[in-house]
């Protein structure tokens, strides 16, 4: 049981849960019948539970060396080799479940994995470390779509939506370990920019996003947007708007991130609210 918790604690549990959460909210929102969504659901949460021991795994070296204490694999608690099979393991039940709902929903899933285990493979420590978040966030709404019995790739506003968020995510979650990611040689783009400007380009995706939900599930008329996506909307602005603030007048800590992670349940609510546009 020691090494199963040490494990969980190494999917970055909290992400993992945000992320399976909205691929389930996504799933509603198209109308997926019960078992598709559990397969899109468990399929996604799969995935995530494998890029989270990955990039454990791989920075176990790292995070030793800089005596992070908050990571199991780091501690000792479990070893690397059972983490990477954990992580081979869970990609291939993740991949198993996205094949059984469709070769484009299992198309989309490997691209959406690659490109996140491409950036805890090296890319994080590049200037073009934003990318990996881009492509694998601006495929996640497909990911709903294309489970659906006639798949289709989500529509383009909803590729918008979440690659902002991505971005957000990315620009955000480094924060607190930008001094010790220096120390250790990785300068990704968080780093070159700064803490401040990071954060401030974050609360403006988080943003981007909101309002290509808004503008893109109405076809610009936003005279017929319902009242719960307004609300949902500005729901969204409010936790960008903290976001840049604390950003501006604190020094960067998790509740960035924690924030980041709010606004994206609740753009996930803000497309459960368009009732399934982002399929048409």
């Amino acid at each position: 049981m020691a090494a199963v918790r040490a494990l969980w604690g190494s999917t970055h549990p909290g992400p993992t849960l945000v992320v399976s959460a909205l691929a389930l909210a996504l799933g509603i929102a198209v109308g997926l019948e019960p078992w598709r969504l559990a397969l899109l659901t468990l399929a996604v949460f799969a995935g995530q539970v494998s890029i989270g021991l990955s990039n454990d795994a791989i920075d176990a070296p790292r995070d030793r060396a800089v005596g992070r204490t908050d990571k199991p694999i780091a501690r000792g608690d479990v070893s690397e080799r059972l983490a990477w099979a954990s992580a081979i393991g869970a990609v291939a039940v993740a991949l198993a479940l996205s094949g059984a709902l469709g070769f484009g929903m299992l198309a989309a899933h490997a691209v959406f994995l690659a490109s996140a285990w491409a950036y805890n493979a090296g890319l994080k420590a590049t200037a073009s470390s934003i990318v990996p978040f881009l492509v694998s966030f601006g495929i996640f709404p497909s990911l709903a779509t294309l489970s659906l019995p006639d798949p289709r790739i989500a529509a383009g506003w909803g590729w918008v939506a979440g690659a902002a968020l991505g971005a957000a995510v990315h620009l955000t979650n480094v924060l607190p370990d930008l001094e010790d990611d220096r120390r250790m040689g990785v300068r990704g783009l968080p780093h070159r920019l700064g803490a401040r400007a990071s954060a401030v380009l974050a609360a403006a995706g988080i943003v981007v996003g909101a309002v290509a939900v808004l503008v893109g599930s109405s076809g610009g008329a936003l005279a017929d947007v319902s009242a719960v996506s307004w609300v949902f909307f500005a729901a969204v602005v409010v936790v960008a708007v903290a976001t840049g603030v604390l950003a501006l007048v604190r020094p960067p800590t998790r509740a960035l991130f924690r924030l980041v992670m709010v606004a994206a349940l609740l753009l996930a609510a803000q497309l459960v609210a368009t009732g399934g546009a982002v399929a048409a």
